[in-house]
C-alpha cells in the first residue's frame, strides 16, 4: 500500500501515518521527495486493512494498493527516475554509463593496461572480476582478495571508480573496502540471504537478472536490496535463457522499456555475456543505448586469445575504441551522450 502525502504536510502528519501502519503490525519505508514524501506500508497482509484507514489521516493526499508483488522498486513508491552517484559518476542521468574492463582480473599488468585504456575511450567505470562463479569448479576462480587490491590500487592510480562481482557473504566487507559497486551476477539474482546482507549496506549495488526470470521476479528481488533503506540500486539486464540456441543468451532488449514504466531504478545491459561473441557485441551495445539503457557493461582485454575466463566475448582495445565512437552518435539522437 501506497500512502501518497499532501505537499507540505509536517513531520507530525508524516509520524501519525507510520504509527497506524505500525498499529497494524506492518512495515514502513519513506520516499521523502523534495515536494512530497510517499509512505510504503509493507506486509504479506496488507489486503486486510482499508485504505480508509489511512486516507481519513490529516495530510494523507492519496493511498492506493500496489498489486505488483514488488513494492519500493515500483514508480508508485518513487515515481522520479532514481539517479545512482558513484563517487561522481551519475547512473540513471543524461550520461549514458560505460563500465569496462576484464571479466577477470588476471595480472596487475592486465589489468592497468585495460584500466588506463578504456578510461582514455571514455569509460566512466572499470569492471574487473576477483571473485569468480564459474559453471565448473575446476575452471579459473579468480585472484580473489588479491585482485582486489590491484582493483584499489588502479581506481587511485587512475581516478575511477571500481565494479566487482560478490559471490559469498563472507565476502561483503572486503569488497565493499575495495571496490565502489558491488555486483550481484544472475546466479544469485535469488540468493536471498546475500540480498539481505548487500542490503545494509549504502553502497551502489548492481542487481543482474537471472537467467530463466522474469521482470516481475527481478524487480522484486531488488526489493530485498532496497528494503534497509539502501536507495543505491541499479539493475543489470544480461540476456534470459531461450530455445534460441544460435547466441549464448537472447538479449531481451524490451525489458529497458518495461523497467523503465514500472520502476525507478536505473538499468544498464551486459552485451558480452549475452553475445558470448565478441563479434555480437557491438550492435547489441547499440541496440541497448538506443532503447534508452543507462549504461552498458562491457567486457574487454588487452589480448582476449590469452584470458583465462571469456576471452570470446572480449573485445580488444582497438574494438572497444571503435564501438565508443560509433555509440557516441547514437546516444546523441536520444538526447543523452557519453
Amino acid at each position: 500500500m501506497i500512502v501518497e502525502m499532501a505537499k507540505g504536510a509536517s513531520k507530525e502528519q508524516i509520524n501519525h501515518v507510520v504509527e497506524r501502519a505500525h498499529s497494524f503490525g506492518f512495515e514502513v519505508q519513506l520516499n521523502l521527495g523534495t515536494e512530497k514524501t510517499v509512505v510504503a506500508i509493507l506486509g504479506s497482509d496488507t489486503g486486510k486493512a482499508s485504505t480508509d484507514a489511512f486516507a481519513v489521516l490529516p495530510g494523507v493526499e492519496h493511498v492506493a494498493r500496489i498489486m505488483k508483488p514488488y513494492k519500493l522498486a515500483s514508480r508508485e513508491f518513487h515515481p522520479q527516475s532514481t539517479i545512482v552517484n558513484v563517487n561522481g559518476v551519475e547512473i540513471g542521468g543524461q550520461r549514458v554509463i560505460i563500465m569496462a574492463g576484464p571479466c577477470a582480473v588476471e595480472s596487475e599488468k592486465q589489468l592497468t593496461e585495460t584500466a588506463k585504456a578504456v578510461k582514455g575511450c571514455g569509460a566512466a567505470i572499470v569492471r574487473g572480476g576477483a571473485f569468480k562463479p564459474r559453471t565448473s569448479p575446476f575452471s579459473f576462480q579468480g585472484l580473489e582478495k588479491s585482485a582486489l587490491k590491484m582493483l584499489d590500487k588502479v581506481r587511485t592510480e587512475f581516478g575511477i571508480p571500481v565494479i566487482t562481482e560478490v559471490v559469498d557473504i563472507q565476502n561483503i566487507d572486503a569488497i565493499a573496502k575495495h571496490a565502489d559497486i558491488l555486483q550481484v551476477g544472475a546466479r544469485n539474482m535469488q540468493n536471498f540471504a546475500l540480498l539481505k546482507e548487500l542490503s545494509k549496506l549504502r553502497h551502489p549495488i548492481l542487481l543482474k537478472r537471472g537467467f530463466s526470470a522474469t521482470v516481475t521476479e527481478w524487480l522484486t528481488a531488488a526489493d530485498y536490496l532496497l528494503a534497509e533503506g539502501n536507495q543505491q540500486v541499479i539493475l543489470g539486464e544480461r540476456g534470459i535463457r531461450t530455445f534460441e540456441d544460435s547466441i549464448r543468451f537472447s538479449m531481451d532488449i524490451s525489458s529497458i522499456s518495461v523497467i523503465k514504466r514500472f520502476s525507478h531504478l536505473p538499468i544498464i545491459v551486459d552485451p558480452s555475456h549475452a553475445a558470448g561473441h565478441f563479434a555480437y557485441v557491438p550492435s547489441i551495445a547499440k541496440a541497448a543505448v538506443a532503447a534508452g539503457a543507462d549504461g552498458l557493461l562491457i567486457e574487454v582485454h588487452p589480448n582476449p586469445e590469452e584470458a583465462k575466463v571469456d576471452g570470446l566475448q572480449s573485445l580488444n582495445i582497438p574494438n572497444f575504441e571503435k564501438l565508443m565512437a560509433e555509440l557516441k552518435p547514437i546516444a546523441k539522437a536520444i538526447g543523452r551522450y557519453i
